[in-house]
């Protein structure tokens, strides 16, 4: 049984507001990365969509398209594989002036901050301010890592020599309500992430 489904709930094991009570009372350190990370995702205000097959992240995808009401609309996407998403729905998405929205992956999801890292590879040279307000992030179980030194020796070993530049991670998924020093210059994003379970 996935790590997943015992968060969320199958019937037989406890539901995850059960779960998430017995983890509240163990130091962050001690959780298994996955755990960590969706908890700390979700305490940055960041939305959450399990998947367990392609097919869930195809239907989890157009529930965020009419849930925010983004049919007939502009999106920012760089990486072919993800198009047929935009294609199936009929997504304007070659010459975007004026996105609604991105879709890209990631090159990890950093567990012990619950925030995503990105590189050129996804976003190319733009920044997180010159990004669209609104995010729909792909990323799969795997990618989870424990902290951002993890995730860059994860990119050296998969770029080997071709490493991508603009590397930055995106850690703020809501505006905060009282700004403070830790908040400056961090851009907030509207952030979905459709996690597909691979392991």
């Amino acid at each position: 049984m996935s790590l997943f489904k015992k968060i969320f709930g199958t019937g037989e094991t406890p539901s995850g507001e059960e779960n998430a009570d017995k983890n509240a009372l163990l130091p962050t350190d001690q959780l298994p990365v996955d755990e960590m990370f969706t908890m700390n995702f979700r305490k940055n205000g960041g939305k959450f969509l399990y998947c367990d097959s392609i097919a869930d992240v195809n239907e989890q995808f157009l529930n965020v398209l009419v849930e925010n009401d983004w049919f007939e609309c502009e999106v920012l996407c760089f990486e072919p594989r993800l198009f047929y998403l935009l294609d199936d729905n009929r997504l304007t998405y070659q010459s975007a002036s004026k996105p609604r929205f991105i879709l890209a992956t990631c090159e990890s999801l950093v567990a012990d901050e619950g925030s995503i890292l990105f590189s050129s590879k996804q976003i190319k040279q733009n920044k997180p301010n010159e990004l669209p307000d609104n995010m729909v992030i792909f990323a799969t179980t795997s990618q989870i890592l424990e902290n951002k030194s993890e995730c860059l020796r994860h990119i050296k070993r998969k770029y080997d020599k071709d490493y991508p530049t603009n590397i930055t991670a995106i850690k703020y998924f809501e505006k905060a309500k009282d700004e403070d020093f830790l908040h400056y210059g961090s851009v907030a994003k509207n952030l979905y992430l459709l996690l597909l379970e691979d392991l």
